[in-house]
């Protein structure tokens, strides 16, 4: 069984055989075997899913609800708030005394996507751990003009990684407020890997990281 989460940038699978390049594999679990594969290799790798989710692939599954099932097989309070920050999107899911309370899901605009700080970071030559929390932030309501303020930054000599830095502390106060502030996030997604967002959500909230497999386990059944 091939179980698919296709994103944007990265597809996250969970396959019940070593059936992909080991170069690409994160770890075996469950006697399962968990991957991360460039989204522009999916489909030229003609990959065809028992299960999937995500707007790269024709998907069996919602992806709210991939990430709610996925969600409710972790050890997690019966009113948790789970974020899912991806490189499209972002979403979020509420539980109340362990049942679905409250959803939103921001597909229409990148500002608080992972995508722009990609773009950023290659456009200015720098990595992600490079950045580091600031406490500072810059107001990414709007992508471009949170661009803006980055080259406003620049022209002041302030480098790179501190005015992206400033702009991802943006993003994580953005998320804080979509999710309606909760006093604890749990993280989904690839920004779980991006210590300045995590450092810079926790000036708001409580964080506990689920990683990047989240809606992939929650394709599978049971």
């Amino acid at each position: 069984m091939i179980y698919l989460d296709a994103g944007t940038t990265y597809s996250k699978i969970i396959s019940d055989e070593n059936s992909f390049s080991n170069e690409f594999m994160v770890c075996k679990q469950n006697n399962r075997y968990y991957y991360i594969i460039p989204s522009s290799l999916i489909k030229k790798q003609n990959i065809v899913p028992d299960f999937s989710c995500g707007h790269m692939a024709n998907s069996s599954e919602n992806e709210i609800i991939a990430l709610a099932q996925g969600a409710r097989k972790r050890n997690i309070s019966p009113d948790a708030t789970i974020l899912d920050l991806g490189s499209r999107d972002a979403k979020w899911i509420k539980f109340r005394d362990g049942k679905f309370h409250d959803m939103d899901w921001n597909t229409s605009c990148a500002s608080s996507t992972g995508a722009t700080v990609e773009m950023l970071l290659k456009f200015y030559g720098i990595k992600a751990d490079d950045l580091s929390f600031q406490e500072e932030k810059f107001n990414v309501t709007c992508g471009i003009f949170g661009m803006e303020k980055i080259m406003d930054a620049l022209s002041e000599g302030i480098s790179p990684d501190i005015a992206v830095s400033r702009f991802v502390h943006g993003i994580a106060y953005n998320a804080w407020n979509f999710c309606k502030k909760p006093k604890k996030i749990y993280l989904s997604g690839g920004f779980c890997e991006n210590k300045c967002l995590v450092d810079s959500l926790k000036n708001y909230c409580e964080i506990e990281l689920l990683g990047r497999f989240i809606l992939c386990e929650g394709l599978i059944e049971g």
